[in-house]
């Protein structure tokens, strides 16, 4: 007697058929000298979607490239910095950790902040990871 077993092979999607190809690149330059983290951040959140764009699809990820520059000179107010805390678990009881915004900008810079911020404005699906490889950060 002879059986025979199936695999069922899981197929890896990768994004390519989820990048709209055929249109030129769009690039946007965001100066964030003397401006808040909010506010440039969701600047280039917009943008990142290609809600800028007029030929803004869904479910398509727009070949959009967004520069901030200046990052090193947003403006972040003295209470923002001691009050806005950023959480995160480490999987273990008791392993809730939480640092203020002036130990984040001290241990990881303030580039790491502005990739949180504006991480945290894009959508949670499949798009996600490739729309935040085209945000590029200038000290």
């Amino acid at each position: 007697m002879s059986t025979t077993t199936t695999k069922s092979v899981r197929m890896h999607k990768d994004t390519r058929n989820r990048v709209l190809h055929g249109i030129d690149p769009i690039r946007y330059t965001i100066n964030a000298q003397g401006k808040a983290l909010g506010r440039v951040a969701s600047d280039a959140a917009q943008a990142l979607l290609g809600k800028k764009s007029a030929q803004f699809i869904k479910n398509k990820v727009l070949p959009v490239e967004v520069t901030i520059e200046n990052a090193s000179k947003l403006l972040i107010g003295e209470k923002k910095l001691k009050e806005k805390t950023y959480r995160r678990y480490t999987g273990y009881p008791g392993g809730l950790r939480e640092m203020t915004l002036a130990e984040f900008i001290n241990k990881k810079g303030i580039d790491e902040v502005l990739k949180k911020t504006v991480d945290g404005m894009i959508p949670r699906n499949k798009l996600r990871k490739e729309r935040m490889r085209r945000l590029i950060i200038k000290l």
